[in-house]
């Protein structure tokens, strides 16, 4: 069994997120390549996009802190701290409007 603090390592990336000049940082929690779901915590900067990617099969993303914009095939949904949004297949683009920790979690479909 492990444990963690989600804030606390939300926290973390978002000071990282601050200070790097890419303005974002990232801390995979759980999984990875050899996983099925990979659950990563990132902190973005405001104003910080995390560029157009594939949804690799099923996802989410929840709002640590912050607010972020997500945009999808033409659509845009807006959530902030508190709020779980699953993601569209296809390709997304994530945007800070604030400075924002976020809990990205994505099940692998295609394997």
């Amino acid at each position: 069994m492990k444990k963690f603090s989600l804030t606390a390592i939300a926290r973390t990336q978002m000071q990282t997120a601050a200070t790097v000049s890419s303005g974002r940082a990232a801390s995979t929690v759980f999984g990875g390549h050899e996983h099925t779901l990979r659950q990563t915590v990132i902190g973005l900067a405001a104003g910080t996009e995390l560029k157009e990617h594939i949804n690799p099969g099923e996802a989410t993303v929840m709002v640590l802190s912050g607010r972020i914009r997500l945009n999808s095939g033409g659509e845009s949904w807006e959530a902030r701290t508190g709020d779980l949004l699953a993601m569209p297949p296809g390709y997304s683009q994530i945007t800070a409007l604030e400075e924002s920790g976020l809990l990205l979690s994505v099940a692998k479909t295609d394997r």
